[in-house]
């Protein structure tokens, strides 16, 4: 078994608490739907939000979902690259996994998918 990154993102529309919990949770939803994740395998998560956000941490979103409140979880700013997508969620899974790198499902929703059109609509 190995360790894989698995990314994920999604987009709000506004900086509000609730809005940045419900995107989180779905994309968090969203991202062990498709690659059929126990909880048990997920070694750690990193999530970050662009400076435009900061009415909540997406973490607390996480640690919601059944199970995952044992998972260590952190936050933080993402990189203020001018012209960047605005109001992004972005995830990186650390998950011990038999899969091959490319039957790994990355999920993008919202505005995110232009984020990686490359693996986002495949």
């Amino acid at each position: 078994m190995k360790v894989r990154g698995l990314r994920g993102a999604t987009t709000v529309a506004r900086n509000d608490r609730e809005e940045i919990l419900k995107a989180t949770r779905e994309l968090m939803e969203e991202i062990v739907r498709a690659n059929d994740i126990d909880v048990d395998d997920v070694a750690s998560v990193i999530l970050t939000m662009t400076p435009d956000l900061n009415a909540a941490f997406p973490a607390f979103a996480v640690r919601q979902l059944p199970g995952w409140q044992w998972v260590p979880l952190m936050c933080a700013t993402e990189i203020d690259v001018p012209g960047a997508l605005p109001r992004s969620i972005r995830v990186l899974v650390h998950l011990n996994t038999d899969k091959r790198q490319d039957e790994l499902v990355h999920v993008y929703l919202g505005e995110a998918v232009q984020l990686r059109p490359d693996i986002a609509t495949r």
